[in-house]
């Protein structure tokens, strides 16, 4: 085999999966896999960044989830951008491929819910509750949800093995390199705060500001509205269309 030779036998390996595993089970089994790959979108992750820095404030687990979808944004965009590969459905006939989610627009490789599955898993399981237990059920809900989007259609194999890999050394970087420095950060910028500092309980500015809840119900809206502009804006292009 030549070198030269191995990009085509892995899109080859990729169609033959993918068209293989392509709704698999049926609906039932589609609609659990739908439900739990939402753990790999960035949007509860987010979410979860803006908890731990408005609701519960919480410096060491804000810089160490901050890392993670840092590493993510950066390497994972980039690669992206770089490789440019299209989605299975760009490529695979419509009667060959059932796509069983709603289309995203971003490119294939590497699956970014993969590596957002993989390396918040290893960062709860094994850095901050320290559990082979918990670090091996969260594993084995990262491979179920990386397959998950082989079934829905969406990723090649090689998309989520790669996106999987990546998760892997992410969270070990995040940890160990990028986290520390988010720290220190935010410790050097915790000395201006205008107000006493409360860590690891809920904000009793969410009691006391009507301002300060306004903010959070924004945020929050704002992280949705992010989640959902894609969709909402192909809806307003599909209907231009048809009028």
């Amino acid at each position: 085999m030549m070198l030269k030779d191995f990009p085509k036998i892995i899109d080859e390996w990729d169609q033959k999966i993918i068209l293989k595993y392509n709704g698999v089970g049926g609906k039932p089994f589609t609609y659990i896999l739908k439900t739990l790959s939402f753990l790999g979108r960035e949007t509860l992750w987010i979410f979860l960044i803006a908890f731990y820095l408005f609701v519960w404030y919480d410096p060491y687990l804000l810089s160490n989830l901050g890392s993670v979808f840092l590493v993510g944004l950066i390497v994972i965009v980039t690669i992206k951008k770089i490789v440019d590969r299209p989605r299975p459905f760009h490529k695979l006939e419509k009667s060959e491929l059932k796509v069983l989610e709603k289309k995203p627009s971003s490119k294939s490789f590497p699956s970014w819910h993969s590596y957002n599955i993989t390396a918040y898993g290893l960062l709860f399981g094994f850095f901050f509750l320290k559990s082979p237990i918990i670090t091996i059920i969260m594993q084995i809900l990262a491979v179920i949800v990386s397959f998950s989007r082989i079934q829905l259609g969406v990723h090649y194999p090689s998309d989520v093995i790669i996106g999987y890999v990546i998760g892997i050394v992410g969270s070990f970087i995040s940890v160990f390199l990028i986290a520390p420095i988010f720290h220190m950060i935010i410790e050097y910028f915790e000395q201006f705060a205008l107000y006493s500092i409360e860590y690891r309980q809920i904000n009793s500015l969410l009691f006391k500001s009507i301002w300060y809840i306004v903010l959070w119900v924004i945020i929050c809206i704002a992280i949705l509205l992010s989640a959902t502009f894609k969709h909402i804006q192909d809806k307003f292009k599909r209907r231009k269309m048809i009028n």
